[in-house]
């Protein structure tokens, strides 16, 4: 009965919160097994390049290192934030979710290339982070029962956090400034005068990931669904209105 609540609850999640959470467990059990090794999935220009070591553009964000404190808090994380997005200010608008997904993700591989980054998946995940708290501010968080603050300042205090625990505050760096310029790009210019949504979901995103509804999605005109988040509104998903009582965790 377990196996089948556990079971339930995975198909509950939805698609692409599903497939990246997976792929990320998947990995890092291949790696736990000795099936696969870290120097064949970290960023390396030189061998993608070169080499033609393509899925390195990938790997480098579903390993988040060897089964431990660190994966657990970053799957945690990843899990959660993710889910709240693709149920909430993304409900309906998967094709959105994954053109964030792969904007940010090209972002963070351009940073890499100046910062000599390795493996981005925590990027990945403190830009999710990100998102997901300056399109809920007036969400109240809790921190180990320390702190209290509004969701716009979680991400910084999770920075503070890896600080305290002797982490190199890069990679989390890379992921407030990708998140900052997504939000930017996405919920701020456009609301502007003369603003526009830079960010247009190409059309076979669409086809593929909401071939039902997708015309209607692709067609709602700009000014009307910037970042799909109604400001100045407490947020109505049940999943967000959980973050209201949310304390993080590492």
């Amino acid at each position: 009965m377990a196996h089948l609540t556990f079971q339930q609850e995975y198909m509950q999640m939805p698609p692409v919160t599903r497939a990246y959470t997976t792929a990320c467990v998947l990995t890092t059990i291949l790696v736990q097994l000795d099936l696969v090794s870290p120097f064949q999935l970290y960023f390396n220009p030189t061998l993608i390049f070169k080499h033609y070591q393509l899925w390195r553009l990938v790997t480098t964000f579903l390993f988040f290192g060897t089964i431990g404190f660190n994966f657990l808090f970053n799957m945690l994380f990843t899990y959660r934030y993710c889910r709240m997005l693709e149920e909430g200010s993304f409900r309906g608008r998967t094709a959105d979710f994954v053109l964030m997904m792969v904007f940010g993700g090209t972002c963070m591989l351009g940073c890499a290339l100046f910062c000599s980054l390795l493996f981005l998946g925590q990027a990945f995940t403190i830009m999710l982070v990100y998102v997901w708290a300056r399109r809920n501010p007036f969400v109240r968080m809790n921190f180990f029962g320390l702190l209290n603050f509004q969701a716009p300042y979680l991400p910084w205090v999770l920075l503070g956090f890896s600080v305290l625990l002797g982490n190199s505050i890069l990679v989390d760096l890379v992921g407030i400034l990708v998140g900052h310029i997504y939000y930017f790009l996405e919920d701020v210019f456009p609301a502007r005068s003369g603003g526009i949504r830079l960010l247009k979901t190409p059309r076979f995103l669409v086809q593929i990931f909401e071939p039902q509804t997708g015309e209607q999605v692709y067609n709602i005109p700009p000014e009307q669904r910037p970042g799909g988040f109604p400001w100045g509104e407490q947020p109505a998903q049940p999943q967000e209105q959980q973050g209201q009582q949310e304390q993080p965790q590492q």
